[in-house]
């Protein structure tokens, strides 16, 4: 589906209580988006495969299976947006989300302006490639990119990164020498109407930088610029 095209957009919706299920349809469906519900985890997989949904509003806790473990299981097969619905009090299960591959969190209880938008700006983004889709291949030390695939190589071997996690490395390494502001990095790969929490840049860096195996007190690859921001490192330690 092409960035900007909204009508017709299949949003599978993994949530048990009932409250919330309406909420989201109510919001949602008149918006144009054909909307699909599945009340437990396993269900919501099953529907992901039939369905086969552009964005997936999922629960963490959920019957059967919870939210991690369903957006674990989902990355096997499906590139849908995740838009991960977490409680208020609940950090720790926003980082595990994201870590697994979700895209974006939202906190209960919200306003559905607020989840019409943020799955409006998540079609926005382009996926399948960026700016850089079509350049040659970068080379970083041990660290190759290729852009028009979305692929990276460490050492000679395939390394598998997340839609969002490859988009940062994409940012960074378009223009190696450029140091990126946080907001620059995230209006690259969120886009310049994202508004939701910058922490989520946070964990998908470390997350790079883990597969990687990037250590940022001596970054190799992915460098702070302490009090500014983020760049390119040349691949190797100074």
């Amino acid at each position: 589906m092409a960035a900007g095209s909204e009508r017709g957009t299949r949003i599978l919706v993994i949530e048990d209580t009932q409250e919330f299920v309406d909420l989201v349809v109510a919001s949602l469906t008149p918006e144009g988006f054909a909307v699909e519900v599945a009340r437990d985890g396993q269900a919501g997989l099953d529907a992901a495969r039939t369905f086969r949904p552009d964005v997936v509003v999922l629960d963490i806790t959920l019957p059967v299976l919870d939210g991690i473990e369903v957006c674990r299981q989902l990355r096997t097969f499906s590139d849908a947006y995740v838009l991960m619905l977490t409680a208020r009090d609940s950090e720790i299960d926003r980082v595990i989300g994201l870590s697994v591959g979700a895209d974006d969190y939202l906190v209960k209880p919200f306003f559905p302006s607020e989840l019409v938008a943020r799955i409006k700006a998540m079609l926005r983004r382009v996926r399948g490639g960026g700016v850089g889709a079509t350049q040659a291949e970068r080379a970083f030390g041990a660290l190759r990119i290729d852009p028009l695939g979305r692929r990276v190589w460490l050492d000679g071997l395939e390394i598998e990164l997340s839609r969002i996690e490859y988009d940062v490395l994409d940012a960074l390494s378009e223009r190696p020498r450029i140091t990126l502001r946080r907001d620059q990095l995230l209006d690259r790969v969120w886009g310049n109407d994202w508004f939701g929490d910058d922490h989520v840049i946070d964990v998908h860096l470390s997350n790079l930088r883990r597969k990687l195996g990037d250590d940022p007190r001596h970054a190799r690859y992915v460098c702070t610029v302490r009090g500014y921001g983020f760049r390119m490192g040349d691949g190797n330690l100074s």
